[in-house]
């Protein structure tokens, strides 16, 4: 038995599963069934190359290196010693500051990962493509269509190869169990989703010289970025655009300095609205002033609402939506005033574990998924699971929202872009 729960509670295919709790609005954390470890069973081992090796990147070679049968055997960065840095984690990587070169020599590599500040990500996944590598790709994908639609035909012409946009949300397990929840009648009609990322930080690092920190502060440089709306926007717009199976037509926004004056242009602090065709519409705020509240994604339905934090997941039922009965052998968590059911696929092994009362999230961040579905694709022949497809309809959403929100206006999706499913 791995759950508490009959296992067709969880089968999306049900329409009539969860539909929600009498008396007060009642909250439902949502989890997955996880295992600690996860290993490319039954594969070869899949060579793997770093292409950028600077915060992001050091984060992906912790990541890559949790996965068995996946070996990083070659890192590359145009700074020297970023390269010599994140080469003495990984044992063995030969070091590059060229990744032409690297593909040149290591004919063994049989895929790469692109870490590079998003205004360089073009060049390296078309030459890795063009030299019959997969590719996986940090997002946003690109800080301009052009370069998008550049990546999306590469990835086209490359025919098998997999190419991978790293939105992260659609690999994390949270979120695909509470997207069969969300998907069923359990949430019902949307009525309205928000979304929001606080964190105290400047974007501002410092350089050894001139050079190095303009190029350290890439994120501050209105020319190469996207700010907030594409650098950390990007990922729940995507969310919703998953959920809702639907891009927006409108986007409105606006922004401003509101701590870090420190003679910046971009903004510290923005808000956005996603319109969509039927009326529902996406509220995104984000600033670097305040940590307050993290990041999370709220889908708001007329039976329950979900809210998604990342690595934890709740579904609050209305008191008007009707019972299915199985609730009263759940856990119960509380939220404020309210007394939630706590749902953990899994719940009977964990309980034989003593482990039921410690909380249940994600073991790994986000990242760690996202990447494992990656070496997964390129091992199996699987398709990918954010596709530069998919990431281009997104990447226009982060771009439209990023100069709604420099501009203090209003900017319409692409018509050939918004017309076409997300995924």
């Amino acid at each position: 038995m791995s759950s508490m729960f009959p296992a067709d509670v969880f089968d999306p295919k049900r329409r009539d599963f969860l539909l929600a709790g009498a008396g007060a609005v009642t909250a439902m954390a949502i989890f997955p069934e996880l295992s600690v470890a996860r290993s490319l069973q039954g594969a070869d081992t899949l060579n793997i190359a770093l292409v950028g090796c600077g915060r992001q990147g050091r984060a992906i070679i912790g990541e890559l290196q949790k996965i068995e049968n996946v070996k990083i055997v070659a890192v590359c960065d145009t700074d020297e010693s970023r390269a010599n840095g994140a080469a003495r984690r990984v044992e063995g990587a030969e070091v590059f500051t060229d990744h032409k070169a690297m593909l040149d020599k290591r004919k063994d590599i049989a895929a790469v990962v692109v870490a590079t500040p998003t205004h360089l990500h073009r060049q390296p996944v078309v030459d890795c493509l063009g030299a019959g590598k997969h590719v996986y790709c940090e997002a946003p994908m690109a800080h301009t269509i052009e370069d998008a639609k550049a990546i999306a035909a590469a990835a086209s012409a490359a025919g098998k190869l997999v190419t991978a946009i790293g939105y992260e949300g659609r690999s994390n397990p949270v979120y695909q169990l509470a997207r069969t929840f969300f998907r069923s009648d359990a949430v019902r009609d949307v009525i309205a989703c928000s979304a929001h990322q606080y964190q105290k930080t400047t974007w501002r690092f410092a350089g050894s010289d001139a050079r190095r920190e303009a190029d350290a502060n890439w994120r501050l440089n209105p020319e190469l970025s996207l700010g907030l709306p594409g650098e950390w926007g990007s990922h729940q717009f995507d969310v919703a655009h998953w959920y809702l199976d639907e891009l927006p037509a409108v986007v409105r926004g606006g922004g401003a300095v509101r701590f870090h004056a420190d003679g910046r242009t971009i903004a510290d602090t923005v808000h956005a609205e996603l319109v969509f065709k039927d009326g529902v519409r996406m509220q995104y705020d984000a600033s670097l002033c305040t940590s307050y509240l993290g990041r999370a994604e709220t889908f708001r339905g007329i039976n329950a609402t979900i809210r998604l934090a990342w690595s934890h997941g709740w579904m609050f039922k209305e008191a008007d939506a009707p019972t299915q009965g199985w609730e009263v052998y759940a856990n119960r968590q509380q939220f404020h005033n309210d007394e939630g059911i706590t749902l953990i696929a899994g719940a009977t092994k964990l309980a034989e574990q003593g482990k039921l009362k410690e909380g249940v999230g994600l073991p790994h961040p986000s990242l760690y998924y996202s990447l494992w579905d990656f070496a997964e694709a390129c091992a199996k022949g699987k398709a990918p699971t954010v596709s530069a497809a998919a990431a281009l309809k997104t990447t226009a959403v982060a771009i439209a929202a990023a100069e709604a929100c420099a501009k203090g206006t209003e900017i319409k999706i692409d018509p050939s872009i918004a017309g076409s499913k997300p995924s």
